[in-house]
């Protein structure tokens, strides 16, 4: 596991949980779309002219970010077929 920090409280992280696929209800896809455009936006803008206010849009940009990360991860996974085989015959021994 790879974890990075960020001054916000939710550690960024690469694991296997956080590339399991999720089933996504239409109310939280519709906020996963409007914040992902809202942080492509900033970023953007964060690159083009990056002035005074770069510290409070970096925040932001985080600040998104992590709700971002919030709403995905509170969706319930998908397991595979593999996943859910193996744990019908655990259940069955």
């Amino acid at each position: 596991m790879t974890a990075a920090t960020s001054h916000f409280a939710y550690p960024l992280t690469t694991t296997s949980a956080a590339t399991a696929r999720r089933r996504i209800s239409p109310q939280a896809g519709h906020a996963l779309e409007k914040l992902g455009h809202a942080i492509e936006y900033l970023s953007d803008e964060f690159m083009v002219s990056p002035d005074t206010l770069s510290k409070a849009r970096l925040d932001a940009i985080l600040l998104m970010m992590e709700i971002n990360r919030e709403i995905y991860s509170e969706c319930p996974e998908i397991h595979s077929l593999g996943q859910r085989i193996s744990s019908w015959l655990r259940r069955a021994a």
